[in-house]
């Protein structure tokens, strides 16, 4: 496992996503983004299960309109933001991949497959 920083506590509020790229950004584990929800923060890698392309559709857009779900920007697929699950859109059931978030003085660490 490789460990990244991903960013200070002050670089993500209540609602908000952001996407970071780490290390080798070539390497298909790379990009990630963050979501804050309730005060906790989950990671995913930015890859939608069903073409296995970046969600965004602007820079640290991840969010419906509502902020309430991840939304894939190509297909308009729908996540829970607090288990990755897709509830609507052609790759329901399946489900985003999870990063581990490691919490430190610094800030948010995110721990990546070697």
């Amino acid at each position: 496992m490789q460990k990244y920083f991903l960013c200070g506590y002050g670089e993500l509020s209540e609602g908000q996503s952001k996407g970071f790229s780490l290390g080798d950004t070539a390497a298909d584990t790379a990009n990630v983004f963050a979501v804050m929800k309730d005060g906790e923060v989950y990671v995913y890698k930015n890859r939608c299960p069903h073409r296995g392309i970046g969600l965004d559709w602007q820079p640290d857009q991840f969010l419906d309109a509502e902020g309430a779900l991840i939304q894939c920007a190509s297909h308009g697929a729908l996540f829970l933001i607090e288990s990755g699950q897709c509830i609507a859109g052609p790759c329901t059931g399946d489900a985003l991949t999870p990063v581990p978030v490691e919490h430190s003085p610094e800030g948010l660490y995110v721990l990546l497959a070697d």
